[in-house]
């Protein structure tokens, strides 16, 4: 039987495995801005489909597109050129109530209808479906019950916007966007104002809601740790190398991660998942350790304090080179030359070292 290989680049443009619907379609696009008869294009050549019942996080350093990305797929600018369509129809065909029922947009500014209840700022949602004057009739009552019942908010319903927290505020808007029944849903870095138990409940509220609901959704975000662990897919965006998509795990173990930053002072631990500053020292020492997470912290504060840490098999490894073997947390070795000191926290250790 021929087997047929599939890369992330046949992901990106929709050649999968099996056969699905996507909701968002690029082929050749262009993004950027025009001015009379001047452009300025950002991207070109970009080709991507988004898929129902994923999350699917764009991230890149700032300056290289994001949101100019974001506001041509919502159709707030135009695309300078190429095919972008949705559910098969091109997006600029689309009628602006038409697009209100088609996709749910959630923006980075903070919300500024304090004086609104959360029930009546989700069923503003609704308008699409009901009109200007948003009368509501039993349906459309149970779509806000639903919406606000999905995001765990439902206690606050009669709560005014401005009592709430800055996460509960996020799942407000979440809910208003869902109430619109919108295949796709775009966010734009819904966790910046969030402390880090807010921006995993978010994160993970978007993840269940694309499977639970079936949508596509896509976010932009600077929390690079949290997409790491729930995106589904990763869209990678740098002026170098343009568009790279795939799912999560094949862009990290291909490497794709360094290419996100054109900087040579930070790096990309494939093995934990999150960006370092690079250490460029003279200053080399072996480290053992018991175990991962004690070779993971040791590793972490020699390299704070300016050292270079290497395998005692490594090359650098000579009886000149300091040798630190990590028994636990509260006993390191450290040999240097024929002395071998004992310390009993990572406190003496780098009061000794530095």
């Amino acid at each position: 039987m021929e087997k047929t290989a599939i890369t992330t680049k046949d992901l990106c443009t929709g050649n999968r495995p099996e056969k699905q619907e996507a909701v968002i379609t690029a082929k050749d696009l262009c993004i950027g801005y025009r001015s009379g008869k001047q452009e300025k294009r950002v991207h070109e050549h970009l080709s991507f489909r988004l898929f129902p019942g994923e999350l699917t996080c764009l991230l890149g350093a700032n300056g290289t597109g994001k949101s100019t990305l974001l506001r041509t797929l919502s159709a707030s600018q135009p695309a300078l050129s190429g095919e972008l369509s949705v559910q098969g129809k091109p997006l600029s065909a689309y009628s602006e109530k038409e697009r209100s029922r088609t996709i749910g947009i959630v923006l980075t500014d903070k919300t500024l209808a304090g004086g609104l209840t959360v029930y009546e700022l989700v069923a503003l949602g609704r308008q699409p479906h009901t009109g200007f004057f948003g009368k509501l009739n039993k349906a459309d009552r149970v779509i806000i019950e639903d919406a606000l019942e999905a995001v765990g908010i439902s206690h606050k319903s009669q709560s005014y916007t401005a009592e709430l927290s800055d996460g509960e505020r996020q799942k407000v808007m979440i809910a208003k966007a869902l109430v619109q029944e919108c295949p796709l849903i775009l966010l734009d870095e819904p966790t910046a104002f969030l402390d880090v138990v807010s921006r995993i409940e978010i994160m993970t509220l978007l993840h269940r809601l694309a499977i639970e609901q079936n949508k596509a959704i896509l976010l932009s975000t600077h929390d690079i740790e949290q997409a790491l662990v729930l995106a589904d897919k990763l869209w990678l965006l740098s002026k170098e190398n343009g568009l790279q998509c795939g799912v999560t795990e094949d862009l990290i173990l291909s490497y794709r991660m360094d290419s996100l930053f054109s900087r040579n002072d930070i790096r990309f631990d494939y093995a934990h998942g999150v960006y370092y500053p690079t250490v460029n020292s003279q200053r080399f020492i072996t480290v053992e350790a018991a175990d991962e997470v004690l070779l993971h912290w040791t590793t972490n504060a020699l390299n704070r304090h300016g050292y270079a840490c290497c395998p005692a098999s490594a090359a650098e490894a000579t009886e000149e080179v300091p040798r630190l073997s990590v028994l636990s947390a509260e006993e390191f070795r450290l040999v240097q030359g024929k002395e071998c000191t004992t310390f009993r926290s990572f406190e003496q250790l780098l009061a000794c070292i530095k």
